[in-house]
């Protein structure tokens, strides 16, 4: 594996956060850097005793670490609402929410408790409901940030409106792609909404490129995306090629807590195809950028969801 480099994390004293599937992986490291940088941060996690292992893994290596888990199943829009509620009882403003969590080239169609396609459901409309929720702790924060978790995969990715839930015809990668890509069109349309609204969130998006987490093994997990199951995963391993959760995180940091970062920024590893490095700006897919598909798809989402964006400031 390639060896870890790092990035500075800017003092998070005083603020609040919360990251979404952060048991494992990127998230876990996400999770364990911003606390370790002073940060408050509320695990968000499907599997509760998942859960407390990750809140005793950060204070063991950071001892003093304000960190907590709470319960959040995204692919539950009931689960969503009960989080955010509970998020709400504690009228506090909310400075950073990371939409890490994500599941990968399920073999087989699945539905969500709600009746999506299982990884559209989770990946996008799950986090869509959840930051809609979340928006109003979001705007009393000074700076809020909303960071979007994408991948590579987002390349090969294609919204198909007429098949969203891809009931006629399902494809793992596929539908992951479209999810993938759907995320980046949220990110995006977030930012110019907040903009246009005067919301005062910033909103941006990362990829950690080939980071060897246990998606490679199981692809179907609420862990953080990383780029392959199978095959790929095996590919991935290869020295030169894969990095450790603790860089594969970085991206995300970046766009979380660094000054340079800004609203619709994209990041991922600096290196050969993005795959490992440092955190540097990436390239968009040409479809992400699409603003009618960005506005058809947060229509669908919003009605799909029952949770409604603000329309002004």
């Amino acid at each position: 594996m390639a060896a870890t480099r790092d990035i500075e994390i800017p003092d998070q004293t005083g603020k609040l956060a919360v990251v979404t599937g952060a048991n494992s992986g990127i998230g876990l490291e996400t999770a364990r850097r911003l606390a370790a940088a002073g940060a408050e941060v509320v695990i968000a996690v499907r599997n509760p005793s998942k859960g407390a292992a990750a809140v005793a893994d950060i204070t063991t290596s950071h001892p003093g670490a304000a960190v907590a888990a709470d319960n959040l199943d995204l692919s539950s829009l009931a689960s969503v609402s009960e989080f955010a509620a509970k998020m709400s009882a504690r009228d506090r403003p909310l400075d950073l929410l990371v939409n890490n969590a994500g599941i990968m080239a399920v073999p087989k169609r699945e539905a969500t408790a709600d009746g999506f396609e299982l990884q559209l459901g989770t990946n996008h409309l799950g986090h869509f409901a959840l930051t809609g929720r979340l928006l109003p702790l979001l705007r009393r924060a000074e700076a809020a940030r909303v960071v979007t978790l994408s991948s590579s995969a987002a390349r090969f990715g294609k919204m198909n409106f007429d098949d969203l839930q891809s009931e006629r015809k399902y494809g793992p990668w596929r539908a992951y792609g479209q999810s993938k890509l759907a995320d980046l069109l949220f990110t995006f349309e977030l930012q110019r909404r907040s903009a246009a609204g005067g919301w005062g969130v910033m909103s941006n998006a990362a990829h950690p490129g080939s980071t060897h987490t246990n998606l490679q093994s199981t692809g179907h997990n609420m862990g953080k995306d990383s780029s392959g199951t199978g095959m790929i995963g095996v590919f991935m391993r290869f020295p030169g090629i894969s990095q450790q959760p603790p860089q594969g995180a970085l991206p995300t940091l970046y766009a979380a807590t660094s000054p340079d970062a800004v609203g619709s920024g994209y990041y991922c590893p600096d290196g050969f195809q993005e795959m490992n490095g440092l955190p540097t700006t990436a390239s968009v897919p040409k479809r992400a950028l699409d603003e009618d598909d960005a506005a058809e798809l947060w229509r669908r989402a919003e009605a799909l969801t029952q949770v409604a964006y603000p329309t002004g400031p």
